[in-house]
């Protein structure tokens, strides 16, 4: 079944919970999202392979290096991003997306606008980091 969105559509605490619009929207949103991701890696890599290790002068070259491992720690940072994303959408497909992994509880759709990725909902979220910063500090 293909779901049409209405252009200004924005999902709202109004309508059913992951209703076809409001999955149509989040799956959106993180397809627009992955392929921006994908389009900024393919620039890196491209730019990377570009090279540095010409620079005559060392000082260059150590700078170059230096931007060359933080493009490299970014693009690994992206396509960990990239493995959240494809998980979310295939949370879409198999009807939980949008609930708490802990609670099954709906995360707020303000919470899945600002982080369509998110697992959890804000109270739990703070729970596990609560809990992380006591074994941290054990």
């Amino acid at each position: 079944m293909t779901v049409t969105l209405p252009p200004d559509y924005r999902p709202s605490d109004e309508e059913p919970f992951m209703g076809e619009l409001m999955k149509e929207y989040f799956r959106q949103k993180l397809l627009v999202w992955r392929s921006e991701l994908l389009r900024e890696s393919d620039e890196t890599l491209a730019h990377l392979q570009e090279g540095g290790m010409q620079e005559p002068d060392i000082a260059d070259r150590a700078s170059a290096e230096t931007d060359r491992a933080l493009e490299l720690r970014t693009r690994d940072r992206e396509r960990k991003l990239i493995a959240k994303i494809d998980a979310a959408i295939e949370r879409i497909g198999n009807g939980s997306y949008g609930y708490c992994e802990e609670t099954g509880e709906p995360i707020t759709i303000r919470r899945l606008e600002a982080r369509p990725i998110a697992t959890l909902s804000i109270e739990a979220q703070e729970r596990h980091e609560r809990q992380e910063r006591t074994h941290r500090e054990d």
